[in-house]
């Protein structure tokens, strides 16, 4: 990927489906989500995501989530999203999902996916993947990124899935309290931490461990910028102004309705291309590529 060809990069794009048609979590979970956000149900394939980013000059990290141990439900294959991300490497940068729960198996797992098929980070949902962050049941896992010097994408905050299921489907939202990230920034020093979304009800708190810790990052996907609270702008437009990553949750928000409504937001001249590229550029290690 050459970023000098972009004018943005989405650090936040799901994989929803294979080319098979198996979906990334159970069909309910992704209904719900869609609901909850209003969104388009249609769920586009990898090949389909990477024309369409291509048409935008928008590059995007993908992936998926496994939840095999919370749900039962087989996960995509990270495999199979590195190799097609791998056709189409000018738009699209693979990260892994891997069930913190498969232990050192999945640590193991994880060394192939950055030795052999060019896997670029490693994706987390604590709230669906049923642990919580600071607990160690992620740490080999954790362990692994740190030494190869990828970043780990947290989500934090609410989240669609599960929403307005009986009992939010077994959706347990404190897991995902951005302020258990602070644990895992303090063992994993070297470790770079993005923290997904506007973490609603619990913006304060992401914000005071992004200020605190060197490592943290916030992506801002999974809400349109007009809903950003406005502690989360002025700190966008300050503090944070080298730590803040456009992301847009696609496909439940569409980077299109992210950035017309970003372009309104009362944003620093000078920042605004840091957070749409500049910013994800450094965090992925772009530059020299």
């Amino acid at each position: 990927m050459d970023p000098q060809q972009l004018e943005a990069i989405d650090v936040h794009v799901h994989i929803e489906t294979d080319e098979r048609g198996h979906l990334s979590l159970p069909d309910e979970f992704l209904e719900a989500a869609s609901k909850h956000f209003g969104a388009d149900t249609k769920r586009p394939t990898l090949d389909e995501i990477a024309e369409y980013y291509r048409e935008r000059r928008i590059g995007a990290v993908v992936f998926t989530v496994d939840i095999e141990y919370f749900s039962g439900h087989q996960a995509l294959s990270n495999e199979e999203i590195a190799e097609g991300a791998a056709k189409h490497p000018d738009v699209l940068i693979p990260f892994a999902s891997i069930d913190p729960h498969k232990g050192k198996a999945g640590a193991r797992r994880l060394r192939r996916l950055l030795e052999d098929h060019g896997v670029r980070g490693l994706k987390f949902h604590p709230s669906i993947q049923d642990f919580a962050p600071g607990d160690g049941t992620a740490d080999p896992l954790l362990e692994v990124a740190q030494e190869y010097g990828i970043p780990a994408l947290f989500h934090t905050g609410q989240t669609g899935i599960g929403a307005n299921m009986p009992g939010g489907g077994g959706v347990r939202l404190s897991r995902s309290n951005p302020m258990l990230l602070d644990d895992v920034a303090v063992r994993f020093p070297d470790l770079t931490i993005i923290m997904a979304h506007p973490s609603f009800p619990w913006q304060d708190e992401a914000l005071a461990v992004a200020t605190h810790k060197p490592n943290v990052y916030i992506d801002l996907s999974g809400w349109s910028p007009k809903y950003f609270p406005p502690q989360l702008v002025r700190y966008a437009n300050s503090l944070l102004q080298d730590k803040v990553l456009f992301g847009s949750d696609y496909p439940l928000i569409t980077p299109d309705r992210w950035l017309a409504d970003f372009a309104k937001l009362d944003m620093k001249p000078h920042v605004r291309p840091k957070i749409l590229k500049d910013n994800a550029v450094r965090v992925l290690g772009l530059e020299d590529r």
